[in-house]
């Protein structure tokens, strides 16, 4: 997810028009700011991803999902 904002340890965080509060609590020694991309797993971000790391992760969801359907 995307980073739109930050306010202590909480994130707002968007990815795919969907927006979520995220906290930063597992986070909080890494610099994140606006704009940084963060693997999200149960409302608790996990790991910074470059915007590359970020596409590559949706186009295998994509491709999981899309294998599921067939």
């Amino acid at each position: 997810m995307r980073i739109q904002s930050i306010d202590g340890f909480v994130a707002r965080c968007e990815a795919r028009g969907v927006e979520r509060e995220v906290s930063l609590f597992l986070m909080q020694d890494e610099t994140l700011a606006p704009g940084d991309f963060v693997m999200v797993h149960v409302g608790y971000a996990i790991q910074k991803v470059t915007p590359e790391e970020a596409r590559s992760s949706w186009e295998l969801f994509d491709l999981a999902l899309a294998a599921e359907n067939d």
